[in-house]
């Protein structure tokens, strides 16, 4: 099974009732975030079965935004063990629902998606120390006893190459 964990974008700071913040919304900045985000993976050639979600606004924006840019014509699912807080237990018990799919997004928040992603790729379930970044998205590859990380992007590297991109797509002016 290929997992593809994305942190929801950036959504300004976070309000101290949490009732509000639940049904805060990315920014301007984050909205950006996930136009690189679905270009990266659209340009990576990632597919993508399913798309989980936490059920809080910010994330289920940041998965439906990444799935618009990726051509995803799938329903978004929202999933309470994406929610904050949650323990890694819950996590993989989301993930056997889900078995059957080849590739599945997780568009959930830190610190606990983070911890998700390392403990999936360490040896002996211990954590291995993997940052994600508000926007940062990483692919791994999980057989029954192992998971690989393929690669972790940041929201600075993808602004990087997609600005790299649009720079080397641009007509050449010659100088006389």
């Amino acid at each position: 099974m290929i997992l593809y964990f994305l942190r929801h974008a950036s959504a300004g700071e976070s309000f101290s009732n949490p009732k509000k913040d639940e049904k805060r919304a990315l920014d301007q900045s984050g909205v950006e975030q996930c136009g690189y985000v679905g270009r990266a993976l659209t340009a990576l050639d990632a597919q993508v079965d399913l798309i989980l979600s936490s059920p809080l606004k910010r994330s289920a924006q940041t998965a439906s935004l990444v799935g618009n840019e990726m051509g995803y014509e799938g329903k978004l699912q929202l999933e309470d063990a994406l929610r904050p807080g949650t323990n890694f237990s819950d996590f993989r018990k989301m993930l056997d629902k889900y078995k059957t799919q080849e590739a599945l997004m997780l568009v959930g928040h830190n610190p606990n998606l983070s911890e998700f992603l390392g403990r999936c790729i360490s040896d002996g379930g211990c954590e291995a120390a993997v940052e994600l970044k508000k926007g940062a998205v990483a692919k791994i590859e999980m057989t029954r006893s192992s998971a690989v990380l393929h690669w972790c992007l940041t929201p600075k590297m993808l602004r990087a190459l997609y600005a790299a991109a649009a720079e080397s797509s641009r007509p050449k002016t010659s100088r006389k």
